[in-house]
């Protein structure tokens, strides 16, 4: 196996992952979101939830399917022409992932978070398992 099969092989890997992590984070989302054990009550808690998981596969597999670009751009074709067209998709999947992070936490990336993960988990009871967990993806106190 030459260097550029393995590159290729490498990009064709990351982009499969890509992929399997919008499908695979499109069909947790939708499994919590009609777990009706998971819902607390309220319609709008659930359509929340299910958009911000839905969001977050979605930004994981987008940052999955750019790094495997620039795998195979830089590695395999490193000409003008291969660079300029991999820095306009890079362009538009930032845009795309800056606006589902404004849609997932409501500020844009670079705008101060709200606490740490610390502070999270004393919200949380202590528990740090849950620090992650946004309050309307709760089903308990």
């Amino acid at each position: 196996m030459t260097f550029t099969e393995a590159v290729e092989l490498v990009g064709k890997t990351m982009d499969a992952a890509g992929v399997a992590a919008i499908v695979v984070g499109a069909l947790v989302a939708a499994l919590f979101a009609l777990d009706p054990r998971r819902r607390s009550g309220h319609e709008g808690d659930v359509y929340t939830a299910f958009r911000r998981r839905l969001g977050r596969a979605i930004l994981l597999g987008l940052e999955l399917l750019v790094a495997a670009d620039i795998i195979r751009t830089v590695a395999i074709s490193p000409s003008y022409n291969s660079v300029g067209l991999l820095a306009l998709v890079v362009l538009i999947r930032t845009f795309l992932s800056w606006s589902l992070e404004l849609e997932i936490s409501g500020r844009w990336p670079w705008q101060k978070g709200a606490g740490s993960r610390a502070d999270r988990a004393r919200h949380d009871g202590g528990d740090p398992a849950r620090a992650d967990v946004h309050d309307s993806e709760r089903t308990t106190p």
